[in-house]
């Protein structure tokens, strides 16, 4: 397969995939901030959103404070924010049509239809009208996507490449959600004794949040049956390899996905990417804790952001003649 076409498969799914878990996010976010709360909480709230995506620099060039419809606006249709769902969508179907021979026709109908429908909702006011159905719909195109791709398309070069991009992206976004939302709390202690009443229910609903981020709530009442702790939802998300959107989970994908594509130049990514996978297979969340969940995430964001790094020296950059 040409580097070329590689690298917008790669591109394509990872923009589908982050339009999916910016939509996430914001949803989340909006549920939530219908909640009683005091303003600094819900400042906190979406200052957090920002700062998962690296975007409060940006963010601020343009608004003079933050507020939930400023960045929602920002993070759904601002042009000049590069991760916008807008620029995401765009970016996604523009990959797509660079390699439309690559993808079967329903593929590429999908990915038309879903920048095509997005910009005719936002014309016609629906995602002020009803931001959580809009989210929703955000949500359902990318499962779309996803699903047709899989389900038509050869399994071949191709397909290998459109699912690493996804799990790269998924792995990125829950390692950096964690990140944020782990910190969130008052004083970083999210791991101490049971405070008030009020407190408690407070935890509540932030762990709830975290986990319906990443469609973890159902799952996690079945894999433990207990009321709501950190220690586990860290867990859950992290080292879990049966839970979608954990980190295990991603790697064991990107990496099954990754061999079958190596070549002669990839046995350094391959086992960079192996050992990640190892690290988390073996790995225990108590030992995580003890070492400190920060410093753990902020690693595996940069091996992460490496593993990235070297898919494009070794598969998406032209060769020298």
């Amino acid at each position: 397969m040409l580097s070329r076409t590689a690298d917008h498969l790669f591109w394509m799914a990872r923009y589908m995939e982050r339009a999916e878990n910016t939509a996430r996010m914001l949803d989340v976010n909006y549920q939530t901030s219908l909640l009683p709360q005091s303003a600094d909480t819900a400042l906190a709230g979406w200052s957090g959103l920002l700062s998962i995506s690296e975007l409060t620099w940006a963010y601020q060039q343009q608004h003079q404070q933050i507020d939930a419809r400023s960045v929602m606006d920002f993070m759904v249709r601002d042009e000049s924010n590069l991760s916008s769902i807008w620029n995401c969508l765009r970016a996604a179907r523009e990959n797509a049509r660079a390699v439309r021979g690559a993808l079967t026709t329903e593929v590429w109908e999908t990915q038309n239809q879903t920048w095509l429908e997005f910009n005719r909702m936002l014309k016609a006011g629906e995602f002020e009208r009803d931001p959580g159905a809009f989210f929703e719909w955000v949500k359902f195109r990318s499962h779309l996507s996803r699903g047709v791709t899989v389900g038509t398309m050869l399994q071949d070069e191709a397909l290998h490449f459109l699912r690493i991009g996804t799990f790269l992206e998924r792995a990125d976004n829950t390692a950096r959600l964690l990140d944020v939302k782990f910190q969130a709390l008052a004083g970083g202690d999210y791991f101490g004794p049971d405070g008030s009443k009020e407190q408690q229910e407070v935890d509540f609903y932030h762990w709830s949040a975290i986990l319906r981020s990443v469609s973890g709530f159902e799952i996690y009442r079945k894999v433990y049956r207990n009321v709501i702790r950190p220690e586990k939802v860290a867990e859950l998300l992290i080292l879990r390899p049966d839970m979608p959107r954990s980190l295990a989970a991603c790697m064991n994908d990107a990496v099954a996905n990754l061999r079958l594509v190596a070549n002669q130049q990839s046995d350094e990514t391959l086992r960079r990417a192996g050992r990640l996978q190892s690290d988390l297979r073996y790995g225990r969340i108590d030992e995580i804790l003890a070492t400190g969940l920060h410093a753990y995430l902020t690693q595996f964001l940069d091996r992460v952001g490496d593993l990235g790094v070297g898919i494009s020296r070794d598969f998406l950059v032209p060769m020298a003649a």
